[in-house]
This record gives structure tokens, sequence and C-alpha cells, in this order.
């Protein structure tokens, strides 16, 4: 399902779009799992979209034209997509929107075919993917294990190897930690870069529409077609001159926190893992620089104790006055917790970030990109039913910060426990740094990845 793959089978005649269609919507009914489609459109939707882009091909070279011709994805179900229900995972929510969210215009315009809307964690409201009057998405790669969240369909569809990519949101790590718990790539680009008009907010000013793929190379070739200034979203933001991608087999230093700041939760192979990982870095042209991590740390608990906790009323208020039932119990447990702060509360919050962001600045001066664990562990389903925020909380420890700081980010594999849970890190830069940093994650990729069956040897 690799786009680069599909296209050359376009290209060569070798399969028709209609045949893809046929044979993707075969692959989701075989994959047994009721949890992770909320909506797709019909079989037949589906081949008129595909007889179309076939007659395209042969009368103008639409391949060669459009640069994601006839390539299968999926959406997670709070993106607009015109003729399918908007739900954010909670029917009472739903409602059919006019047209489709101006990112998944691009992506239709480019050629490609979306497959279906995918569950999650109702309104964004998690990183475990646990969080659905619709069930739990099985992982793709571990099934005994949580797949994350909160876009957990979008990363299992990808990794399952149901559509070539997926369109998820990242507002604290939900681009990010389904990717490395599912074992694929998770790009979450610089706030405002790719429109998030059609979106059901979670936090607005922080909110970024994300792309899980299984290389680097897909991801960054989405990107490519959906980052686009769009006037009419308020939070959109031009990408400035002078991003050119670099020589990307260059020398580049690293940020790694120093030992006794690298949290794992008891988890000893994760904690190997990263150690291995570092490692690779070191071998593949990178000088490993430790940096200071508590002033990162010290932004996310801003994101859980602070008034961003109130900018998420903003999308359910409504709701929850008219039927506050409607919400799932935890969703509404820290939804609700939004109420408690005051607009002093809102200025002390900025306050601090604005003194935090300046003291992260001085990483900069050191390193090219921070290079820290995606996640410090994985859980599974009853461990997360034991505590659901405090493990929910343990999850965001390496992700939290990110949208806070206006930082770019990559989630890439990086090895597999011994009992098969994949393991990842993530590459940051600062804001519009995107295609240097997709540039240099494509090669760290192929450093720090490690065959599943290799690592389960003992």
């Amino acid at each position: 399902m690799l786009i680069a793959a599909l296209r050359d089978a376009y290209r060569r005649r070798a399969l028709t779009v209609e045949a893809m269609v046929a044979d993707t919507l075969a692959r989701i009914a075989a994959w047994d799992d009721p949890a992770l489609w909320i909506a797709r459109p019909a079989a037949a939707a589906l081949a008129a979209r595909a007889r179309a882009l076939d007659a395209l091909a042969a009368v103008d070279g639409a391949v060669d034209r459009l640069p994601l011709f006839g390539i299968p994805f999926a959406i997670k179900d709070n993106i607009d997509a015109a003729g399918l229900p908007t739900t954010a995972a909670c029917p009472e929510f739903a409602y059919m929107p006019a047209a489709s969210a101006p990112v998944v215009e691009r992506l239709l315009a480019a050629g490609a075919v979306l497959v279906g809307k995918t569950n999650m964690d109702q309104f964004a409201t998690g990183l475990v993917g646990t969080r659905s009057p619709h069930g739990m998405p099985r992982n793709a790669v571990a099934p005994d294990f949580i797949p994350g969240g909160s876009s957990s369909g979008a990363a299992v569809a990808v990794a399952a190897g149901l559509v070539s990519f997926a369109l998820g949101t990242d507002t604290a790590g939900s681009g990010r930690v389904p990717a490395a718990f599912n074992n694929i790539v998770g790009l979450k680009p610089t706030r405002g870069l790719v429109s998030t008009r059609g979106v059901v907010p979670a936090c607005r000013s922080l909110d970024c529409v994300s792309i899980f793929a299984a290389t680097v190379a897909d991801a960054r070739d989405v990107l490519e077609v959906a980052a686009s200034f769009d006037d009419a979203d308020p939070f959109a933001r031009a990408q400035p001159c002078g991003d050119a991608v670099p020589d990307a087999a260059g020398p580049f230093r690293f940020g790694v926190p120093a030992p006794d700041e690298r949290e794992f939760f008891g988890d000893g192979d994760y904690a190997r893992l990263y150690g291995e990982a570092v490692a690779r870095c070191r071998a593949a042209g990178g000088v490993a620089v430790e940096i200071p991590l508590a002033p990162f740390r010290r932004v996310s608990e801003l994101l859980y104790s602070g008034p961003w906790l109130a900018e998420r009323l903003e999308a359910t208020e409504a709701l929850l006055a008219r039927d506050p039932d409607a919400l799932l119990p935890m969703t509404r447990t820290i939804i609700e917790r939004g109420r408690q702060f005051s607009a002093l509360d809102a200025f002390r919050a900025s306050y601090a970030l604005a003194a935090l962001r300046r003291e992260t600045e001085a990483v900069w001066r050191a390193v090219d990109i921070l290079f820290l664990p995606t996640a410090g562990t994985i859980f599974t389903p009853a461990e997360i039913a034991a505590d659901p925020f405090g493990r929910n909380v343990q999850l965001g420890r390496y992700t939290n910060f990110v949208n806070l700081l206006d930082l770019a980010a990559l989630a890439i594999p990086a090895g597999f426990r011994r009992d098969g849970a994949p393991f990842g890190v993530t590459v940051m830069a600062p804001a519009f740094a995107d295609r240097r940093l997709a540039a240099l994650a494509a090669r760290l990729a192929v450093a720090v990845s490690v065959p599943q069956a290799a690592a389960q040897c003992p």
C-alpha cells in the first residue's frame, strides 16, 4: 500500500483504481474489527469514484498529474467529509457537514480515494484509544495492548494495511502515540501549516491535523499536498521562505534527556530500546547532547492543570448543557474540569508558558533536533481501566509540550519489546522546520528500525 508502489502500478497499467477499491473493501471486510470504522461511503460510491479516476488516467495521464492518484485513505471522525456524518465518537453530537474540510478537499483533488472515517477517543480526549462508545480498535501489531489515541482508528487502519495513509488530529500527542503503538509513522506538522477548518476542535489554539503513514516518505508526500495556507482559517499560518531540504547525509546534533530525567515507568524494555535507538542515531552521524527536560515537563503540566482544559469546553458546551449524559463519564469528567479556571488563570498560564518557551529556546542553540521516546511505556486495556487518568498522563510525558511550544514532530518506529509491543521515538524541531525534519527523519527511520522477529530474540 505504499504510495510510490501504487503509483508505479497505475502508471504501468498493472492496476486500476477500480481493482484497488475492490481489493481494499475485501481487506476491510477481512479485518474483523467492528470498532475500527464509524462511517464509510457506500461501495457503489467508491466504485464510481474509481471509474472516474480510471477514465481520467486514460484520457489525460492523471497518474502523473495527480500526486495521490488512486491512493486510498481514511480520516478520523472529527474531520468533515461531505456525505458522511461527523460525530467525534459521540452519536448525540453528530451532524452532516455541508462540505469536506479543506484538507480533505485537497487530498481528493490530488486523486486520493476516501474509504471511511475511523474511531477515536471521544472528542479527542485521551491518548489511550479506549474512550469511545464504539469500543476500542484492535492494535494492529500487538492485539493485547491499547492502540493509543485519540486517533486510534486512523493509526490502526494504516498499520493493518487497509489504507495507504490516514488523517488524525494532534493536540497533546494524538497523532504520535498511536503511531508508536502500531509501528508506523506519525507526522505532526507545525501548527497552522495544514488547515484545521472543518475539524471538531479539542483545543482550537493548539490543534493540528496529523498524518499517519507506513513510511516517512509517504507522510512527507501527503503533507506536500495537505499543507496550504487557508485564509478562511483564523489559525492558519503561511510557510516562511527558506525551508529548503538540507543534505540529509550531513552531521547533526540531537538532544536527549540526561539519564536521571528519562522516565519509563518501570518498563525495562522501553528503557533498553531507547538506549539502543540513541546508539544507532550516533552511528548514523549524530552527536548526542544531553538537554534539560525539566522545562519541557513544566510546559506539559500546564496543558492539563491549566486553562487549556477550559478551551476543550468550546466544542462541547452546548451538548453538555442539553444532554450531559451524551458524553462518556471519563470524557465528561475531563472536559468539565475546565470550568474551574478564570480569565486571570488564563493570563497567568500564558505568562508561565512564555517564560518556559524562552527557557527552552536555549536548547535549540545546542541541538538541531530533539530525539525522545514517543511514550515511556505501553499499557493493556485492563491497566488503563485500573487508572484511566493517571496512565493517560504518563503516556503524554514526552508529547504534551510539543504543541504548546510550537514544535514540529515526527514519530518513527524503533523496535519491539520482547513481548512484541512496539516502541517508537519522536524527532522534533522548531516551527516550520517540517521539510528539514522529514529529510532527517527518513534517514533516522532506517537507522533505528528493528525487525520484530529480531527484537523478540532473547
